[in-house]
């Protein structure tokens, strides 16, 4: 972990080490860390500094994202190890650790799901919570299409509520989908942006489409009730 523990005041903070993109503001000249300078973590949240220049804040708040992100597939990993090497003794230390067992034992289903060379560091655990339950090959073609298209969870989950709506008649039919007449300019233009985007035409195309279904769909969400 590229963070360590350190006292500041009365409290105990967390602070980053700005080597490995920190939380923390001005330096002082020997390379060693000002505390008046340094977004620091406590128990109960953030201490920041007055005058943090904007590039500080926003660098604090990458890192504090892929803590978040991060601290999902840690402790759900946590778990998964204590299960299995201390059948007897694990609950004790869950809560010697002050931990919610039903929080770690949703992290730790995901992490099952996914093993470690198949997490996706450009996805948040959340894009993997959506599609834990899906098997493998949908997982990855689902992982795929929202890495390629840089769906946050929300429009990942509205492309597969989008997906999920089709009736069992319009499912058997996609093939007669398929054979819907396209310009020649066009299908060349739909060739190039899928090898573009270093897919198949098939799958840019279903990509392309689960994209738009999920924004039309978060639109609709956003809009007032009809009356």
């Amino acid at each position: 972990m590229a963070n360590r523990v350190e006292d500041y005041e009365e409290s105990k903070a967390l602070a980053f080490d700005r080597n490995a993109e920190a939380v923390s503001g001005t330096r002082r000249a020997n390379g060693t860390g000002s505390r008046r300078g340094q977004v620091l973590t406590t128990k109960v949240g953030l201490h920041i500094p007055a005058g943090l220049a904007f590039e500080e804040w926003e660098r604090a708040g990458r890192q504090l994202s892929g803590l978040l992100n991060s601290s999902s597939w840690w402790l759900g990993d946590w778990l998964v190890y204590g299960k299995d090497h201390y059948a007897d003794r694990y609950e004790r230390g869950i809560r010697a650790a002050g931990l919610q067992y039903q929080t770690l034992r949703n992290y730790a289903w995901v992490s099952r799901r996914f093993e470690l060379h198949r997490r996706r560091s450009a996805l948040s655990f959340q894009h993997h919570a959506e599609l834990a339950s899906m098997p493998v090959d949908d997982q990855e073609t689902w992982l795929d299409r929202a890495e390629r298209m840089k769906w946050s969870t929300k429009q990942l989950r509205n492309a597969i509520r989008a997906r999920r709506q089709l009736t069992p008649q319009e499912t058997r039919t996609g093939a007669a989908t398929r054979q819907l007449a396209v310009p020649d300019n066009r299908l060349q233009w739909w060739h190039k942006a899928a090898a573009q985007a270093g897919t198949e035409l098939g799958e840019w195309v279903t990509a392309t489409l689960d994209a738009a279904a999920a924004r039309v769909l978060q639109e609709a969400e956003r809009q007032p009730p009809s009356e």
